[in-house]
Formats: structure tokens, sequence, C-alpha cells
């Protein structure tokens, strides 16, 4: 018993041995094709094929493979992987990534966002300079003023002097035949810079619209000039302040030509009264271009700059001295008598 049991247990750890040691006959052997390579050989494969094209970095077995093996991964003449090639070969901005792409495409445009919006406020900040910086020096006018002090110095004199607009008789003017009223804004209207009516002059604008109407307009150096307002958003908003139109020109006083002026109100500048508070300016314009000119005082010299008040300084003193030398205004042909317009305001 004893040795049939020894010789049932040597048979059975000999068919266990033979088990371990070799594969059971039963189990199939996996067929040698691509698509059943490891997964991270798979990969390998892919990563080759779309970042290294041009490049030789896989082994001989990838880029060469059996050819009885009938599948695409294998066959790099395929179209897909032309148009593949051509694409990752490219550098144009389309083939890259949707998400990079857009990115980029967003930062662009922020970009160009940011260079219109910053060069539109350079625009605005040297417009806004320009102004400021002309209203303090009228190139024009320094200029005319060479020619004025050495050659015609008549131009200067204006047919009237009053100390503000209260003084005139509008009345009368219309009689005579004038057909509008053309005045400057700042200091004679208006304080510097300011969009409403000085206050003491207002009934003075009242009595010149009741006899003219509509026939009168503002021409200044410092509102309505197309340099410094393109849009006329400006000049509408002092329109809106002080109920009396603005005229828009493109050259400030004393040059340029009075065509704007006449377009506006229909008829010749001769018909048409320019009153103003400048000898250089208003007065220098009006006579050259024909109108009768009125010569205002300044309202207010408080917010006045600097060099403005010394320059006009120098002009009261030089029209006063060729006044007191006998020198004469042009005449004009509707108003014989300047005298006759001139009346004492009532009293405030």
């Amino acid at each position: 018993m004893q040795s049939t049991s020894s010789a049932a247990v040597a048979s059975s750890l000999s068919y266990c041995y033979r088990i371990l040691q070799f594969p059971r006959p039963h189990r199939k052997k996996k067929p040698n094709n691509s698509l059943y390579l490891p997964r991270n050989q798979i990969l390998c494969k892919h990563i080759c094929c779309i970042s290294l094209p041009a490049t030789n970095n896989c082994s001989q077995d990838q880029q060469d493979p059996p050819k009885h093996h009938n599948n695409s991964y294998t066959d790099h003449s395929h179209p897909f992987f032309d148009r593949l090639y051509s694409s990752t070969d490219s550098d144009t901005p389309n083939n890259k990534h949707p998400e990079d792409q857009n990115e980029e495409d967003e930062g662009e445009r922020e970009s160009e966002a940011g260079g219109f919006l910053r060069g539109h406020s350079m625009n605005m900040w040297w417009t806004e300079f320009k102004a400021a910086l002309g209203q303090r020096i009228n190139v024009e006018g320094i200029v005319s003023s060479v020619a004025v002090f050495t050659r015609d110095r008549h131009l200067a004199l204006p047919h009237v002097l009053v100390p503000d607009i209260r003084y005139i008789d509008w009345a009368e003017l219309h009689r005579m035949g004038f057909r509008g009223v053309v005045f400057d804004k700042d200091n004679t209207i208006t304080a510097p810079y300011c969009l409403t009516l000085w206050g003491p002059v207002s009934s003075s604008i009242d009595r010149c619209k009741l006899v003219f109407g509509n026939d009168i307009a503002v021409f200044s150096n410092s509102s309505g000039l197309f340099e410094y307002d393109h849009e006329g958003s400006k000049a509408r908003k002092l329109e809106g302040k002080i109920g009396i139109k603005v005229i828009r020109h493109r050259v400030k006083k004393p040059a340029g030509t009075a065509e704007e002026i006449e377009k506006h109100f229909g008829c010749r500048a001769s018909q048409l009264i320019m009153v103003g508070d400048r000898p250089f300016t208003d007065v220098v314009f009006g006579n050259r271009n024909g109108f009768f000119t009125i010569l205002t005082e300044p309202l207010s010299l408080t917010e006045e700059p600097f060099i403005v008040r010394q320059v006009r300084k120098l002009e009261v003193f030089l029209v006063n001295h060729w006044f007191r030398r006998g020198l004469k205004p042009i005449s004009h042909g509707l108003m014989p008598d300047p005298t006759q317009c001139v009346k004492v305001p009532p009293p405030l």
C-alpha cells in the first residue's frame, strides 16, 4: 500500500511539472498584425507619423512592415498621410490648433483694439491741445498784424467803438439797410470759454433778435472752427445755450474770406455788421471783407490767458495811437455817420 501511494504521488508531481513547464496545446497564438500591437507601441507609431514626418527615429520594422500586412497605419503613401504631412510642415495660422488659433486671434484683436483706442485717445488729446493753444496764439492773426502794422493800419480801426453791445441801436442799423449781425463770442457776448450769455448783455441780444429775427449768428475762432470741432458737437452745444446760430468755418480770423458768412445770410458782407472785441482779428477781418465793424471792450479779463491780455494791451495802444494821429476808418456806404447807431443804454 505504501509503495502504491508513493507511485501515485510521484505521478501527480510529474504531471504538474509538465503543465507548468509547457504552454497548453489548445491556446491559439495571436496573429502577427500591427492592429494588435501593445498600446504603447501603437502610440509610438502615431507619434512618429504626425510629429516627425521628415525624420527616421522610428525602427526599421515600423517604417517597413511586412508586405502581407494590409492596414492604413503602415502605408505612408496614403493620401491621408500626404495631407497630414503637408499640414504639419506648414506654419500658416490656419493649421494651428483651433483653441490656440482662437486665442491668438483674440489677442490680435485686443491688441488692434487697444492700439486703436490709444491712437484715438492721442488724436483727441492732440486736437484738444491744438485747440487750447490755438485760442491763445493766433498764428494767422500774428501774420496779419504784421501786415496791418506796416501797410494797412486803417483796417484795424472800427467804424464804431462802444463799451458793450447795450450801446448799439439795432433798430437804426436795420433802418439803414443792414440785413444781419455777426457776433464774435468770447468777451463780446460771453465770458471767455463760457457757453452762456453774459448776463448784462442778454437784453440787448433779445432786442437784436426782435429787429433782425433769425439773421444773427456767431463767427468765432473758439467755436465753429472745423480744425477744433470736426463733428460740430461744440457748435451745436453753444447754439443750444445761447439760441444763436454758429457758423462753421475753416480759417481763423482775420485770415480767410466771408464766403461762409455770405452763404449763411444769403447777402453780401457789405450788408452785414461785424461785432467783436479784438481790433486785429474781428475788426481787421470785418473791414477787409466789407462789413460794418463795431468794436466793444472786453467783458471780463479774469479768465483770459496772460498772453492774450498782453496782446490786447498792445492792440488797444496802437488803435488809440492811430486815432490820435488822425487816422480814419474805412468809410461804409450804408452808414455815412456811424455815430447814428450809438445810444445811451437803459439803466440796469
